[in-house]
This record gives C-alpha cells, sequence and structure tokens, in this order.
C-alpha cells in the first residue's frame, strides 16, 4: 500500500525533502467563518466525508505516464498494483481546507524523465484520481496548472485538471497545445537560466459537502479568471521561502 510506500520514503542529506513544498497561499474569495477542522482522516488512501472548511487531504504522484496504468488501465497510485513503490516516483501530500482557492507549488527541480507526468489522487473506495498530466519533458518545464476537486455529499469523485489558456504565460514561457504554459529547459534556473520554473497549482472545489452545503471555489475561479492567484501573487514564492505545509519524500 501507499502507507507503505510513504514510511519508506527518506529525506534528503540536508535534512529537508527532496521535493520543496511550499504552500504560499489560503486565498478566500467570500466571507469566511473560521470553523474547526472536523476531518480526521490524514491519509491520502483512505475515505473521508467532508463539510466545508474541513481540511482534506489529498496526493500528487509524479512518475512516467505509463506507471500508472496496468493492462492499459489507469489505477490510483495507493493501488499496489502499481510498480510506484519500487521505482523512482515521487509524492507530495497536501492538506487545503475545503472550498478555500489555494495556489501550492512545486520546485522544478523534483522533475526528471522519470517524474514526468503527474496524477492528483485521493480515497480507497472510489480511488477517485485526475488524468496523468505532463509536468516535464527534455525540452520544457510546465509551470501552471488549476486542478478541481470534485464533491458530491461530501465524498471525493473526480479531480479534474482544468485549463485557462496562455493569458497568464510570462513573456519567458511558450504556450503549449494552445493551453499550458511552459518554459524552455535552458531559461530554467534550476540550469543557470534566469527563470523561477516553480510548478505553480491553483486548488479549487465544486459540487456539494456532506450537509450539501454548495462548494463554490471553483466557480468563483472562473468568474476570477482575469485576475488568476498565478499574478495576484507574483513574485511570493521568492520572497516568502518558509512557508512548509505540504509534505513530500522520495523514494530511493
Amino acid at each position: 500500500m501507499l502507507l507503505l510506500w510513504l514510511k519508506k520514503m527518506k529525506m534528503g542529506k540536508s535534512g529537508l525533502p527532496i521535493i520543496m513544498i511550499r504552500m504560499i497561499f489560503a486565498v478566500m474569495m467570500m466571507i469566511f467563518a473560521e470553523a474547526a477542522d472536523t476531518n480526521p482522516v490524514y491519509s491520502p488512501c483512505l475515505d473521508a466525508k467532508v463539510s466545508k472548511w474541513d481540511g482534506f487531504t489529498f496526493g500528487l504522484a509524479f512518475s512516467t505516464k505509463e506507471s500508472f496504468s496496468m493492462n492499459q488501465t489507469q489505477l490510483s497510485p495507493c493501488d499496489i498494483r502499481l510498480p510506484l513503490p519500487g521505482s523512482n516516483a515521487q509524492l507530495a501530500v497536501f492538506r487545503p481546507k475545503v472550498d478555500e482557492m489555494t495556489l501550492i507549488s512545486i520546485e522544478n527541480t523534483a522533475f526528471t524523465p522519470v517524474t514526468s507526468h503527474m496524477v492528483a489522487f485521493a480515497g480507497r473506495q472510489y480511488a477517485a484520481r485526475s488524468i496523468p498530466i505532463m509536468v516535464y519533458d527534455n525540452t520544457h518545464t510546465v509551470t501552471k496548472y488549476t486542478l478541481v476537486l470534485e464533491f458530491q455529499h461530501g465524498t471525493l469523485q473526480n479531480l479534474f485538471w482544468k485549463s485557462f489558456g496562455c493569458d497568464s504565460c510570462s513573456r519567458d514561457s511558450i504556450c503549449l497545445n494552445n493551453q499550458d504554459c511552459a518554459v524552455p529547459n535552458s531559461k530554467c534556473r534550476s540550469n543557470g537560466g534566469p527563470v523561477d520554473c516553480t510548478l505553480a497549482i491553483q486548488l479549487t472545489f465544486s459540487g456539494t459537502d456532506k450537509n450539501l452545503q454548495a462548494l463554490n471555489s471553483w466557480f468563483e475561479l472562473k468568474n476570477f479568471r482575469k485576475h488568476s492567484l498565478y499574478g495576484l501573487y507574483s513574485g511570493v514564492f521568492g520572497s516568502l521561502p518558509h512557508l512548509p505545509n505540504g509534505k513530500a519524500f522520495r523514494k530511493l
């Protein structure tokens, strides 16, 4: 199980996680009433039934596109039939608040040809997972994505990658497939270039919580698209380097 995989993960020589994850900002697009986190589930491989403003744990797995499938069927990274625990796959775990619009970042130094794609996942019975999506190849590094977590009656059903096109791409980026912002690897700071190629992911929610209260942050983001979190907090990754709310590990 992925739980065993987590126990075997190893930290870098410096004592820091090999993938550096920084949860930068949780941005509210509505009036927020402070509430306690009533969700006791902290593993991305267990089911949870959540209320609005609860914490919700999900994972991002990084590996080759083919490693997420068996016999041409895509499986959850929690599924023991996948070879991820014995590979160089990497894992990041986050716990955003349900229906908060949240921006997370992952440094591109974590990406290699064997961690070229990522899958978002959570749960056991429903084993919700996104399609594998490219973050790195031999030419480019993708720097921006939006992830929607869809719930029904408080249970996660699906995870969707969404794109608003390339309007928010920086001048150093190119537009891949007319929808994704990507930077040539030669321009990335990790390769001696001038560009910060940190991967930024906007998290949003849709559907209903366990009390049938509507989750609206995805629709708020669609209305806010011309002023996305990427631009709103441009430069914040470099100015606030010590906000580690995510956890990440690497299997050796």
